[in-house]
C-alpha cells in the first residue's frame, strides 16, 4: 500500500482551484507536457491536450522524491502515475486517456494529497487510430489481463474469508499461515486494487502510513494483533470480529468492482512498472510486514503481477522493440531467479533472515529490471 489519502471530488475541485501552481502554456513540439514539480507548486506546461496518447514529462525540481498523478474527474480513480522520481531527476508517463476532465497532481515527499489542478482532454485529432492488426493484439491482451485480475480477486474473496474466520476466532496458528499467501492475490493485482482510493485505505494501510484521526483497519491490524509487538496489548474477540467482517466486505466490494473495469495497454504497462516501484519502496525495504516480516511473499507477487501485464503485451512488442523485449526477458529471469534462493517450502524465509548484502543484490536487480519496464508503454502504444 502505497500512502496516499484522496478527499472527496467536491473538495478536490476546490482545492485544486486553490492549490494549482501549474501554467497555461503549450505543449512541446512533439506533443510532450512537460511538468515541473517543486516543494510548493506543480507546473504544468499546458492545461488541456488532444485526446489519445499522453506523453508528461516529469521533472523533480525540489530536494524532495516525488509523484505524477493523472486522476479522473472524481479526483479518486489513477489514470496513470509515476513513482520515486528523485531530486534532479526526470521520468516519463505515458497513458492513453479519451476525451472528458483530469486532474494533475504532484506530490513532493510523497505525503498528502498532493499539488493539484485541473486539466481537460479534448476531442482526438481526426483520422487518429490504430492499425487493425494492432488493435487486435491490443484488444487480446487487455483481455487476457483482465480475465487474470477477476481470478485474482476471486481467490483473494475466497482466502480473506478463510482468512478472517481464522482470525476472528482466535485461531493464531491458521491465521498465520494464510496470511502471506493470501495477500500475494492482492500484491498481485496491487495497482487495480489501489486505484480504488477509498477501498485501499481500509485494507491495506500500514500503521506507519496513519495520518492523525484515521482509523487503522485490514490486513495490517491483523497482522499486528497475529505478530504481537513487545508491549502490545491483544484485541478481544469483538475487536477481531469487527476487523475480520470489515474485512471480508470490503474485499467483496473490490471483487464487485473489478468486474466492471475495463483495460487499456498503456495502463497494462503502466501497472507493471507500478508493481516494481512498490516492490523497490516497501518490499525490497522490509517496510510493508512490519511485524510478521513475509515481505517476500509481497516481493514475489508483485513481480508476478508485473511479469503477467509484460507477457500479455509482448505480442505487441516484439514487432516495435525487440531488444526492449529481449532485456525485459532477461532481467525478469534474473530478479526470478535471486528470488527462488530464498524459497523456504510453499514460502520464502523472513526478511530479518536476510543479510544486507543480500537486500542489496535484490535491490539492485529490481533497478536493473525498472529501467527497462520504464519504457514499456512507449513501445507498445506505437
Amino acid at each position: 500500500m502505497k500512502t496516499r489519502i484522496l478527499a472527496p471530488a467536491a473538495a478536490l475541485a476546490a482545492a485544486a482551484l486553490l492549490l494549482t501552481g501549474c501554467t497555461d502554456n503549450n505543449a512541446s513540439a512533439d506533443g510532450t507536457i512537460k511538468v515541473n514539480s517543486t516543494s510548493d507548486a506543480c507546473e504544468v506546461s499546458t492545461t488541456s491536450a488532444p485526446g489519445g496518447t499522453l506523453n508528461f514529462s516529469v521533472t523533480n525540481g525540489s530536494d524532495k522524491v516525488t509523484e505524477f498523478y493523472l486522476l479522473a474527474d472524481d479526483g479518486l480513480r489513477i489514470v496513470g502515475e509515476v513513482e520515486n522520481v528523485g531530486p534532479g531527476l526526470s521520468r516519463d508517463l505515458v497513458v492513453i486517456a479519451p476525451e472528458g476532465n483530469y486532474f494533475t497532481a504532484c506530490k513532493p515527499g510523497m505525503v498528502g494529497d498532493g499539488i493539484r489542478a485541473a486539466f481537460a482532454v479534448t476531442a482526438a485529432p481526426a483520422g487518429q487510430s490504430v492499425n487493425a492488426d494492432r488493435a487486435a493484439l491490443q484488444e487480446t491482451a487487455v483481455n487476457l489481463y483482465s480475465a487474470y485480475v477477476k481470478d485474482q480477486t476471486q481467490q483473494l474473496v475466497e482466502g480473506t474469508t478463510e482468512f478472517a474466520t481464522a482470525f476472528a476466532a482466535g485461531d493464531v496458528k491458521k491465521a498465520k499461515e494464510l496470511y502471506p499467501a493470501v495477500r500475494m492475490h492482492w500484491e498481485r493485482i496491487e495497482p487495480v486494487a489501489e486505484s480504488f482510493g477509498d477501498l485501499d485505505p481500509i485494507l491495506d494501510a500500514r500503521e506507519a502510513d496513519l495520518e492523525k484521526g484515521d482509523e487503522f483497519t485490514g490486513w495490517h491490524r491483523a497482522e499486528k494483533d497475529l505478530w504481537a509487538p513487545k508491549g502490545y496489548t491483544a484485541m478481544t474477540q469483538a475487536q477481531r470480529q469487527k476487523i475480520a467482517d470489515k474485512m471480508v466486505a470490503n474485499t467483496a466490494e473490490l471483487n464487485s468492482r473489478t468486474q466492471e473495469l475495463t483495460y487499456t495497454s498503456d495502463k497494462l504497462s503502466n501497472g507493471a512498472k507500478e508493481l516494481l516501484d512498490e516492490v523497490a519502496t516497501g518490499k525490497v525495504t522490509g517496510e510493508e510486514e512490519a511485524f510478521s516480516h513475509t515481505d517476500l511473499w509481497d516481493f514475489q507477487a508483485n513481480v508476478d503481477g508485473a511479469r503477467i501485464a509484460y507477457e500479455d503485451l509482448k505480442p505487441l512488442l516484439t514487432e516495435n522493440d525487440s531488444e526492449l523485449d529481449q532485456a525485459l526477458e532477461t532481467n525478469f529471469a534474473t530478479l526470478q531467479g535471486l528470488l527462488d534462493q530464498y524459497k523456504k517450502g510453499d514460502g520464502f524465509v523472513l526478511y530479518t533472515e536476510l543479510s544486507e548484502a543480500q537486500i542489496q543484490e535484490l535491490s539492485a536487480a529490481v533497478d536493473a529490471l525498472s529501467e527497462p519496464l520504464s519504457k514499456l508503454t512507449a513501445a507498445v502504444v506505437k
